[in-house]
């Protein structure tokens, strides 16, 4: 599984980046997590607001911090 994190490094992305890994690290599942700050890759996805989520290539979420709950709830779907 491959969780990519778009956005320019801003606090809130940065927070997502913690929530995201401290979920990760709660399930105890082999995923590997990527930073993408390369705004073409970004608009790629069609992402308008950061931070965004995407999980193995679908964007998940943009423009909220997810809390580590709720992605823990969308990596065990």
């Amino acid at each position: 599984m491959k969780i990519e994190i778009l956005g320019a490094g801003c606090s809130k992305c940065k927070q997502l980046t913690v929530n995201t890994e401290s979920a990760v690290k709660e399930l105890n599942i082999p995923v590997e997590i990527v930073k993408v700050s390369d705004i073409g890759k970004i608009v790629e996805y069609g992402v308008m607001t950061m931070p965004a989520l995407a999980v193995d290539g679908v964007l998940i979420s943009m423009g909220k911090v997810l809390s580590k709950d709720e992605i823990k709830k969308i990596l065990v779907k």
